[in-house]
Parts: structure tokens; sequence; C-alpha cells
């Protein structure tokens, strides 16, 4: 379960919600917000249409946990619209419904036509509705509801809104706030390539803290004084050349860095860019790095959580590691704990066997390549299990004779 913060129908809202919970059943279930309907439950028929950060989006493919600090609107905040106000009573004149279960998510969809379009052209209405399904009507009500409105507020001189009232363009939610409040299109900056940062990351001080979905533990141990890993860890540049398939994307501060890292797995290719914020504490030589990063080809999300603490042996260093994440999108359909859990031991391994080569002042070895192959580390996974499966057969033969 995940704490969300989000303002719904201008009322700041703070609950628990797990990962797989879309944004329509968190207002009907947990706000009892019961007029965003739920139809195909797809993303088609429009019914859970409702307004994030001042743009239509289907409520139902949109994961609750990923509205953090958004603005939501849905159809009981438009009571005292304007806009809103006139198109019902059109829509009553129009007999623009019938059993009315498309109608919350039709408003919706028709205020948004109605703030942008200059004029009541019924192509145009007939396109901007095409993603809203009626059954009942045949959408000739619908539409002359709607023209019937624009005339009547162009009439009375009230000019459309350019980008409909919107406070920032792109895709649904790119333009959501975060807990410092600054202006959100401060804080947004057009892709240029698969290279640059992720929308909605801001500096370090707006990186929440979350509850992680999945809490992974493992150690390791070096050959080395914990004053000296301590050392390498404070340099963020060396430590990412140390882990596969990370890069910077931008020089590294004190407690902050930006940079990617690359996953394929299977036909499955990721290059997640995002930012985190470091801790540390040299008292007791320990240290926290909290992240948050998108891909934008497989649309996936991810919030992690790096704790580690250094604690001496007779050896040299075991380094004692707290791993939490989670992940939204594509790559959480193929993210089952247990195969994560297996994949991230390796991954550790590689980036143990990375850094002790660094301390000892040799370069890394080839695990540093410019893309983390999950395949080849499942391969490997699904080789070292067959190995124990033979090995506990053989072990039962012998017994046995």
């Amino acid at each position: 379960m995940n704490m969300i913060a989000l303002t719904v129908n201008q009322r700041a809202v703070r609950a628990l919600a797990e990962p797989r919970t879309h944004l329509a059943d968190f207002v009907r279930e947990k706000l009892d917000l019961t007029g965003t309907h739920l139809g195909c439950e797809h993303g088609v028929c429009g019914a859970c249409t409702v307004l994030l950060d001042g743009v239509p989006a289907r409520s139902c493919i949109t994961y609750a946990v990923a509205c953090e600090g958004a603005e939501v609107t849905t159809i009981e905040g438009l009571d005292e619209d304007e806009v809103t106000t006139e198109l019902r009573a059109a829509f009553t004149r129009e007999h623009a419904l019938q059993c009315g279960y498309c109608t919350p998510g039709m408003l919706v969809s028709a205020r948004d036509l109605v703030m942008r379009l200059p004029q009541a052209d019924e192509r145009l209405i007939r396109v901007g509705l095409s993603g809203n399904l009626c059954r009942c009507t045949g959408y000739v009500g619908i539409v002359r509801a709607v023209q019937s409105v624009i005339e009547a507020r162009r009439a009375r001189d009230i000019a459309p809104m350019r980008d409909g009232g919107r406070k920032i363009l792109g895709p649904v939610g790119s333009g959501r706030s975060v807990h410092d409040g600054a202006d959100r299109a401060e804080r947004i900056r057009p892709a240029a390539s698969e290279q640059t940062s992720p929308e909605a990351v801001g500096p370090a001080p707006s990186i929440p803290d979350f509850i992680p979905a999945t809490v992974l533990e493992q150690q390791f141990s070096v050959a080395h004084p914990p004053e000296q890993v301590f050392a390498m860890f404070d340099d963020i540049a060396a430590v990412a050349a140390c882990l596969p398939g990370a890069s910077l994307t931008a020089p590294p501060k004190p407690d902050h860095v930006e940079g990617a890292i690359r996953v394929r797995i299977g036909p499955i290719a990721a290059t997640f860019q995002g930012a985190a914020r470091v801790e540390r504490n040299p008292a007791d030589m320990s240290g926290r790095i909290v992240g948050v990063g998108n891909d934008r080809r497989s649309r996936s999300s991810t919030q992690g959580e790096i704790r580690y603490r250094l604690v001496p042996i007779e050896q040299g260093t075991r380094v004692e590691l707290s791993i939490g994440y989670t992940l939204t999108g594509m790559l959480a359909q193929v993210g089952r704990p247990g195969l994560v859990r297996d994949l991230a031991a390796r991954l550790i391994a590689e980036f143990a066997g990375n850094l002790d080569r660094r301390l000892s002042g040799a370069s890394p070895g080839v695990a540093t390549a410019a893309e983390l192959n999950g395949m080849a580390l499942v391969f490997g996974l699904l080789r070292a299990r067959v190995a124990g499966w033979v090995g506990r057969f053989l072990s039962k033969n012998d017994g046995a004779t």
C-alpha cells in the first residue's frame, strides 16, 4: 500500500492505495465520489473521464499512485462551474441524455470543447467527443447541446481560452505538482530525446519519500576498510560506473544526482531517466538514496530507495543494503517479486565485483555495459537453478541406493 497525496475537487486528500488501484476506483471507493462511472475499464468508452491537471483523462486506465501531487476534478467538482452549468441545461433542452450513464464523462469532455473551440464546428465537436460513447442518443442531441453553448458564449463575447485553460500541455498528468508548491510550468522541460531528464522530475528537494511496494534485503563484503568504502560511495560518478547499465546525465552534486539506467528484458527495452537525492551519515557510515524515474517508451515509472550501512568485519567491510521500489507500467507486468529478488542478487554481485576492482585501483569489468541485459541474468539464474535441482536429484538417488 502506498500513501498518496493529491488534490481532489480543490480539497487536499491523503489516502492509502495499492499500486494497481486505478484512479476511478480510488475516487469512487476511497472518496465516495460515485459520479465517475466505470464502463469498459479499458479506456475506450469515456464514461470514467475526469480532469487531471485540467486535462480530460481516462481514470480507469490511470493509476492512482501516478497522480501523486496532481489536481483531480470529478463531475462533482464541477457543480458550481459556469460552463458545466450551461452544458447541463443544454443537455436537458436538446434531449442529449437518456439513461445518463455516459453523461458525467460526456460533460467533462464537452466542457473542454466549449472552452477551446472558437466556433460551433460540428465536425470538430464530433471528433472531440469521439472518445465518449453513448448507447442511447445517437449523439445528435449531444452535438446540438455543445454547439448551442459555444454559440451562446461567443455571442456574449466570451472568447475561447487557449489550450482550454490547461496549466500545461503534454501527456495527461505531465503537469502534476509536487510538494514544494512551485509553479509546475517551471519544472517541465520538453524532451529533446530519450536522454533528457523525465517529465515531472523536479529539483532534489521535491523528490518525496514514499512507501515501497517491494523491499529487498541484500549484503556483500569487500576486502577494504569501511573508511575507504564510505569515501568511494561519496564519488557518485565512480559508483555509477560500477553499476551495470547506469550512467549520469548531468554533473553530480553532493546531494543530488541525475542519471539513467538501461534495461532489456526479452523484447522490452527501457531507459529509465530520473533524479535522486543523496543522504549520508558519516557518524555510522550509512546513507540513503531516494529517486524517481520513468521510461517513456514502455510507459513505465518507478520510485526507488536504497539504504546502505557499512559494517567493519575482520577481512574488510560488509555492505548491508535495503532496496525498496514501486514499479508501474508495462515492466511491472514482468517484475514479479521473486524474479526481481533473484535478479537483484546477481546485479548486486556484479556491482560488488566492480566496486572491489575499483577500490583496488583496477577498472570495472565488462558488466558495466551500456545496457543491463535482464535476459542474460534470467538465463544465468535458470542455469543455477537447474544445476541445483540436478544436484538435489542426484543426491536423493545416491541416498536411495
